[in-house]
């Protein structure tokens, strides 16, 4: 990577203030930079690194006005961090990529393998599995029979997908994710456990992301879903028949219990807990080690366990601080 400032301006449609010819190679933090780098500012409480660092060019937000002299180039757009993730793809696109097939690999009787697929070492391919157009499966991944993988798709070292599963368009699997293991279903009998079988599948759908060891179980029947858009972050828990709907985002150690549907565009914090067979709506906001354990319509922000509206959080917190002093005042009156 090596461009300038008006080259930048032309691919975003920013706008230059500053030296338009100045060039970059890479990208750093606002606090590391140093000549040569790009790097950006979308939060205000940052804005005092554009005095002192020493980036060659940045990237900010189009009502900046810094009080003081900054020494980068500056492009001006309407939103600094998306802008900043749009040049980064393209940086990575002009990464070179592998291809081809390695060996050894091991792919079964009538599954399809197109010619521009990338195949990594010591990776195993069932029967019957269907690979799209593009796809990168990289070294030690297992996808079991009847698999389907969309056109697109990367997935990293050391990913299982066990039998039936489907894997939509342009998804991104990182490693150790599991994808299809058995739901947790045992049925107690005299006073034993018995496994209940789980007869049913994972469907992934297109431009799904999922995290390092994170896990997505199969269902008991029909299918557990994760919807198109979803971004899952490492080590979560996906439990049988969970439906989670599009354009989610799961911060990491989350866990979702057993048949529970999820609307559309929710973000939800690190170490959330959904209790199992509850409904979760659409655009909600829940805060991290946050504990969902009924029903929530739309459009609520909430945090808390047992997750209540943010305001009435602020309010419990008060009380019981208030709590504790009264305590602590009953003791010294003693």
């Amino acid at each position: 990577m090596k461009v300038t400032a008006r080259e930048i301006a032309e691919i975003t449609g920013g706008e230059i203030q500053g030296n338009p010819d100045v060039t970059v190679t890479g990208f750093a933090t606002i606090e590391d930079a140093g000549k040569g780098d790009l790097s950006f500012i979308s939060n205000p409480k940052y804005y005092h690194y554009a005095s002192t660092t020493s980036a060659s060019v940045l990237i900010v937000s189009d009502n900046f006005s810094p009080d003081t002299h900054v020494a980068p180039t500056l492009i001006k757009v309407s939103n600094p961090y998306a802008t900043l993730a749009q040049l980064m793809h393209i940086a990575e696109s002009a990464r070179p990529k592998p291809h081809g097939i390695e060996n050894p690999v091991f792919v079964g009787e009538g599954s399809t393998i197109p010619d521009d697929i990338y195949l990594g070492a010591f990776t195993y391919i069932g029967k019957n599995v269907v690979i799209g157009k593009g796809v990168s499966i990289y070294p030690q991944t297992y996808i079991g029979d009847n698999c389907i993988i969309g056109d697109g798709t990367i997935i990293y070292a050391g990913v299982k997908i066990y039998p039936g599963c489907k894997v939509g368009s342009n998804c991104i699997l990182h490693s150790g994710s599991v994808v299809g293991a058995d739901g947790f279903g045992f049925a107690p009998i005299n006073g034993h456990f018995t496994k209940v079988p789980q007869l049913g599948g994972v469907i992934i759908e297109d431009n799904v992301e999922i995290g390092a060891n994170t896990t997505i179980d199969r269902a008991t029947f029909g299918n557990t879903i994760i919807g198109k858009g979803t971004k899952l972050d490492n080590l979560i828990q996906i439990a049988h028949n969970v439906q989670i709907g599009k354009d989610n985002v799961f911060a990491a150690q989350t866990g979702v219990a057993g048949s529970t549907v999820i609307g559309d565009s929710n973000r939800f914090g690190g170490q959330c807990g959904f209790n199992g067979h509850i409904k979760v709506g659409n655009r909600n906001e829940i805060g991290a080690q946050s504990g969902i354990h009924n029903n929530i319509g739309d459009d609520k922000r909430m945090i808390g366990y047992p997750a209540v509206e943010v305001r009435q959080f602020a309010k419990n917190l008060i009380n019981m601080k208030k709590l504790a002093d009264f305590f602590e005042k009953q003791k010294n009156n003693k």
